[in-house]
């Protein structure tokens, strides 16, 4: 039933930019944090859990090691109750994971923590997104920042996003 809509609108300035006029749900998009990932890893996975919220369905979340806060998807709007959390250990791992509940095609949507992704992998993710109707998002972790390079290669993702939380304003 969810599969009528073929995107997601997120804001006017924004989907005026999209090509589909919002975020597309049958596809994959790459989302990193602007800086180091232990400063600003969270609102990565924040705008992650804004956008899965608004949609029905359980969640698959595969990530490499057990850093997600619970607490924090909820304040995003993204029940925990709604999240599958799967921890493969490996890059690899968590690229079969990723495909698999993309082919599932009964999942909300499905994330993938991952540190490198090459065309190959990109490639499958789309097709499997796009065959089963289900938003794919590989969230792109690196624990050291030369591994960051790797964001500048080219990938099969439908979008690709940078998200940094803007400064607080002063009291």
């Amino acid at each position: 039933p969810r599969r009528h809509r073929t995107t997601l609108p997120l804001l006017p300035p924004i989907d005026a930019a999209l090509p589909e006029g919002g975020l597309a749900l049958a596809a994959l998009h790459e989302i990193v944090s602007a800086g180091p990932d232990i400063e600003h890893g969270a609102a990565a996975a924040l705008f992650i859990a804004g956008i899965l919220a608004r949609q029905r369905g359980p969640v698959l979340w595969a990530l490499q090691c057990a850093d997600l806060f619970a607490p924090g998807l909820a304040a995003a709007g993204l029940h925990p109750d709604r999240v599958i959390y799967a921890e493969p250990g490996s890059d690899k791992g968590v690229l079969a994971c990723f495909e698999e509940g993309l082919r599932h095609g009964g999942l909300a949507g499905v994330v993938g923590e991952i540190g490198r992704l090459a065309m190959t992998p990109s490639r499958r993710l789309q097709l499997a997104a796009e065959s089963s109707g289900t938003i794919g998002i590989a969230i792109r972790r690196w624990r050291r920042p030369a591994e960051a390079a790797d964001f500048g290669q080219p990938t099969a993702s439908t979008t690709r996003w940078r998200v940094s939380a803007l400064p607080a304003s002063p009291l």
